[in-house]
Order: C-alpha cells, then sequence, then structure tokens
C-alpha cells in the first residue's frame, strides 16, 4: 500500500473549511526530509517546499536561479516524509509564464513525480488561463500576491505592495480575479495589513499572510527564519521562535574542540575487540 493511501492528509476541502470556519491556517517552508520529520510530529496544517529554497538552502541571494529539477528534488525529499500536512510546492521562475502547455507539464512533475499535492503560482491576471488549465487538470493551485520574489527585479527590490489606493486596487483586483480562476487560496506578502484584511474579507478561498498582518485566514514563515537560523535577519514581520543558529554553531564549536584536543571519541565512543 502505498503513502498516499495510508496518510490521513489534510485536503483542499479541510482547508477551505478552515476558512469558513474561522479557523486559522498554519503553514512553514520546508525542503528536506530531516525538517520534515520535526514538522510531521507537529500539528502544522499546510508545507510549501518554497522556491526561497534558493535563498536558505543553496545560497543564492534570490529564488530566480532555482530550477524545475531544484523544486522536484526537493519536493520528493519532503513529500517522502510527510502524511497528515497538506503539501504544496512552488513553481519556479518561468516555469509556468510562457504557456498552459509549459504550465501543465511543470505543474504535473512537481504531483507525479515529486509528490507534491498542489502547486504555487505568483502572479495575476495574466497567469489565468495557465491557472484554469492546471485546475481543471485536477491540480490544486496557490495563488500569490504583493511582494512576489520571482518579479524582485521589476518592483525594485523586497518593499511593501500596496500602498496607495491604486496599488491597492490592483491587488484586490488580482485577488478575485485570481479566486475566480479556481485558486484555493492566496498567499499574501508584505502588504498592508488593512488591506490584507479587506481582501480576507471578500474572499471565500483562506489568505495566507507573511508580513500582511493578524487578519489573514493564515499564516506563513519561512523555516528557518523562524528557527533563527540567521541572527542578521531581523525583518519587521518575523518572530523568531528559537534560536537555533547560535545554538548550532556553538555545538559545532564544541566538537571542534573535543576533536583537537583529542577527548573526543573517548572510549565509550570506541568499539572493542
Amino acid at each position: 500500500m502505498s503513502k498516499y493511501t495510508q496518510r490521513e492528509a489534510i485536503t483542499v476541502s479541510q482547508i477551505l473549511q478552515a476558512k469558513a470556519a474561522g479557523k486559522k491556517i498554519s503553514c512553514v517552508t520546508c525542503y528536506d526530509a530531516a525538517f520534515a520529520k520535526l514538522i510531521e510530529a507537529t500539528q502544522v496544517d499546510l508545507v510549501l517546499v518554497g522556491d526561497s529554497l534558493g535563498n536558505v538552502v543553496l545560497g543564492h541571494d534570490s529564488t530566480i536561479p532555482v530550477t524545475m529539477d531544484d523544486m522536484v528534488h526537493h519536493t520528493a525529499a519532503v513529500a517522502r516524509v510527510l502524511r497528515r500536512p497538506f503539501i504544496c510546492a512552488d513553481m519556479p521562475f518561468l516555469s509556468y509564464n510562457l504557456s498552459v502547455e509549459q504550465a501543465l507539464s511543470n505543474a504535473g512533475r512537481l504531483v507525479q513525480v515529486a509528490g507534491a499535492q498542489a502547486v504555487k503560482v505568483e502572479g495575476g491576471a495574466a497567469i489565468v488561463p495557465q491557472i484554469k488549465a492546471m485546475v481543471q487538470a485536477g491540480i490544486p493551485v496557490m495563488g500569490h500576491l504583493g511582494l512576489t520574489p520571482q518579479s524582485v527585479h521589476a518592483m525594485g527590490g523586497y518593499r511593501v505592495q500596496g500602498r496607495g489606493s491604486d496599488a491597492a486596487k490592483r491587488i484586490m483586483d488580482d485577488a478575485l480575479t485570481l479566486q475566480e480562476a479556481g485558486i484555493f487560496s492566496l498567499v499574501l506578502e508584505m502588504v498592508p495589513a488593512e488591506l490584507a484584511g479587506r481582501i480576507s474579507a471578500a474572499l471565500k478561498i483562506p489568505t495566507i499572510g507573511i508580513g500582511a498582518g493578524p487578519q489573514c485566514d493564515g499564516q506563513i514563515l519561512v523555516l528557518h527564519d523562524l528557527l533563527g537560523f540567521d541572527e542578521e535577519f531581523k525583518p519587521k514581520f518575523l518572530k523568531k521562535y528559537a534560536n537555533l543558529g547560535k545554538i548550532i554553531k556553538d555545538a559545532i564549536s564544541a566538537y571542534d574542540g573535543d576533536v583537537k584536543a583529542g577527548s573526543f571519541p573517548a572510549a565509550e565512543h570506541s568499539f572493542k575487540d
């Protein structure tokens, strides 16, 4: 029996029902099996295998260099372990923008090969044909508006989006358009809290906020950020729930010292004849 029939998985229907019931949705990113195993032991609802892996795991300064092969590789690692949380995978830069056929082919790889249960795309009305085609093919789609990191060059950097009436109206209009196209949820990134609240109230589907205030239906943070891997990274929207960066560095330094002092391995770490 496959893991897909064994898992008591959260479904799209349950995510939509959470919105209707006023229940908040928790979401984190994940990129590998080690962290997926830890997340599996929690009550987190939704896991995003984000193209943020470009920054967090691969050492790039943006998400733009991330490829479909990268996303398939990391999504598969997460999907091999997770049973309960709903798994959504990012479609990386230019993997869905060129045509409906391209979008279907790449989304199909993430679902059929890598084991994702849904895909996420960035953008508004321009990608409606792709969204409709993926939804009609049976692939759940999550939208993403506000700061869309794949468009960071066009946006002039990582800055709050939707300030001013015209910009706010564009995001609201895009949100309604994406809902009509069939998305099951919408990430709102770095938009004013009041605007995010109005969008959340206007939509029947749940909004997932990051830097978008408390009125969104759910929240997402990059796992390594909330765990405090990078002591220098302190954006306004981030709450750090641990300081693992220091803990890990201290552990590695202690190991290094023990090895160089000859105190590791000791007798209890060695085998006898």
